[in-house]
């Protein structure tokens, strides 16, 4: 597997298609996205790794200050701009409850998530998805993005389902801008 990622190294999704850049999610930088469990543009420690790449898969903690009195609700989204593939890929995508301020480790995961927090579809699957790039790749760059949202989203894009919805029509569905966003960069290679 190494050598399919030597051979793609220099094919990244990269920022472009990014939540973070997509129009309707764009605004002031004035949530204060972190984690105990790393820096931001530092290494994301393997235990929140995916099993693939020898660890638990267990999503990081995460907290946050800064989220205006009017959000309706919060919406998380973890990508890789790394992935060889023409989109970043989507390894996390939750709803929260405005009032939530943290998450404790292991709260993304299905089947386990914190109360208030609501799982959509990632790229594959529901719930978090930990780094697993591919062996020989580099160095990948894992972007946690909050958004505190104006209001809240009771449907995906054309009116699908928000819980059976693409991510990308999750996104397309936000009346933008929102009030404030945070982002977090996490890295990882194998």
């Amino acid at each position: 597997m190494a050598i399919l990622g030597t051979l793609l190294k220099n094919r990244r999704a990269g920022q472009a298609n990014l939540a973070w850049n997509h129009p309707a999610l764009a605004g002031s930088d004035t949530l204060d996205l972190h984690s105990p469990d790393f820096a931001h543009d530092s290494t994301v420690p393997t235990r929140h790794a995916g099993r693939r790449a020898g660890g638990q898969n267990i999503s990081p903690a995460l907290t946050w200050t800064g989220t205006p009195q009017d959000t309706a609700q919060l919406l998380l989204v973890i990508e890789d701009v790394d992935t060889p593939t023409q989109s970043p890929f989507v390894h996390c995508v939750a709803l929260l409850e405005p009032e939530l301020v943290s998450l404790p480790a292991g709260a993304l995961n299905a089947g386990s998530t914190a109360q208030g927090v609501r799982l959509l579809r990632s790229g594959m699957g529901r719930g978090y998805m930990g780094p697993e790039p591919i062996k020989g790749h580099g160095v990948h760059r894992y972007v946690f993005q909050l958004f505190a949202l104006r209001a809240a989203l009771a449907s995906a894009e054309g009116g699908a389902a928000l819980d059976k919805a693409k991510p990308r029509a999750v996104l397309s569905a936000v009346s933008g801008p929102p009030l404030a966003r945070g982002r977090l960069d996490g890295l990882y290679s194998r």
